[in-house]
């Protein structure tokens, strides 16, 4: 590998706060991480009824645009109080305000006595010529009696892990990429990436 061609994979996201916990992820792994911003790419409707697909789509998508390999991420939260929801809607859900459904999802867990929560995330990593691998992570706990916290992004002010007193937010992302559902999913594709035979193949130059 060249000094000044790096092995890269585009991440198959316009979140920002998702860019950023990727290239974190993949930097241990010597492997640069390309935004789909960036790329100019347009972000294909999520239209699959499971975090799996939804991601599959992604990373298709992206990966037949630019022509190397994709990293894509379907994630959402699952109040027990909502039956499950958000889930899959979480992005719609919260509308572009977050504070908002923060407070609605207090009230529902206040209102049924009812905690808990899991965080899951789905993630596919896709070549361009269709081949997929989707790996599955999730982290159980609770929703917050109040939102808290300046970090993070998306839910993350609402959500404590089990084992912990304090939210995604407000524990830093030092801890949060150890122990989210993203950094469990991805821990799934890096022992697939860390294999030379199949590392080949998926890591675009």
């Amino acid at each position: 590998m060249s000094a000044d061609r790096p092995k890269r994979i585009l991440i198959a996201t316009h979140n920002a706060g998702k860019l950023k916990e990727f290239a974190a992820l993949l930097a241990p792994l010597g492997i640069e991480a390309v935004g789909a911003g960036a790329m100019g790419l347009a972000e294909p409707a999520e239209s699959a009824d499971d975090f799996a697909g939804n991601a599959r789509l992604k990373a298709l998508a992206a990966a037949r645009a630019a022509g190397i390999a994709a990293l894509a991420d379907d994630s959402g939260l699952c109040v027990a109080a909502l039956g499950g929801g958000p889930g899959v809607f979480s992005a719609r859900y919260a509308a572009g305000d977050y504070g908002a459904a923060f407070a609605r999802i207090i009230a529902a867990c206040a209102a049924a006595g009812e905690w808990r929560a899991r965080f899951v995330c789905a993630l596919c990593l896709a070549q361009p010529d269709g081949t997929t691998a989707t790996f599955i992570g999730q982290a159980d706990g609770t929703v917050a009696r109040e939102a808290g916290g300046a970090g993070g992004f998306g839910y993350d002010p609402v959500f404590v892990p089990d084992g912990y007193e304090k939210t995604y937010a407000e524990l830093g992302s030092t801890v949060k990429d150890a122990i989210s559902h993203r950094a469990r999913a991805f821990a799934q594709v890096a022992a697939r990436l860390a294999s030379s035979a199949v590392a080949g193949r998926t890591v675009g130059g």
